[in-house]
């Protein structure tokens, strides 16, 4: 790999526009979730919904100590440390990433990635094993949250440049370093 390659995946110029863009994805991705929540909390009560469109989309407030659909909601802690560990993966992948919509797709999926977390941090009942604010009911199928829609446009907007194969510009650049175009 020659030096101007190295310096385009792991340190060079274009990097820090690169984490620059990562970051300013996972913050907006993060504040727009927990201004959110915010105002789900002082706004809706516990368990009582508030039609959006029709019985479709409503709005009700729930504390979920699970994940989706509630799965695990005795091993609350779990979610926390699988939480830490993807959003410690992602940003070890960001400035090593060159394809901007990949990049951007990542940013997305840790921002909600982090939002969730933060509830699972500073939520009753403890530090840790906090129950995450949900409040979108989708037709009585669950109850999710903005970070929720990161996480799943996200995986989604993967899924679909993974499957047809990206064609950017940029080189990318595997974990080993090495590059390829």
């Amino acid at each position: 790999m020659s030096d101007s390659h190295a310096e385009r995946a792991v340190g060079g110029p274009r990097t820090w526009v690169r984490v620059l863009v990562a970051v300013v994805v996972v913050v907006v991705a993060v504040v727009l979730d927990q201004v959110s929540k915010a105002w789900a909390v002082e706004h809706l009560q516990t368990g009582r919904s508030r039609p959006l469109v029709g019985d479709v989309l409503t709005l009700q407030l729930v504390h979920n100590s699970g994940a989706a659909f509630s799965l695990g909601a005795g091993a609350t802690w779990v979610f926390t440390v699988l939480a830490t560990c993807v959003v410690a993966a992602i940003v070890w992948l960001l400035p090593r990433t060159s394809h901007m919509p990949t990049l951007i797709a990542l940013g997305l999926l840790a921002g909600g990635a982090i939002g969730n977390l933060i509830d699972r941090l500073v939520q009753p009942p403890s530090f840790g094993q906090g129950h995450v604010v949900d409040f979108i009911n989708y037709g009585g199928l669950f109850v999710g949250n903005v970070a929720d829609i990161w996480i799943v446009g996200a995986a989604i907007w993967l899924a679909v440049i993974y499957a047809f194969g990206h064609q950017g510009s940029s080189p990318d650049v595997t974990p080993a370093g090495e590059h390829r175009g």
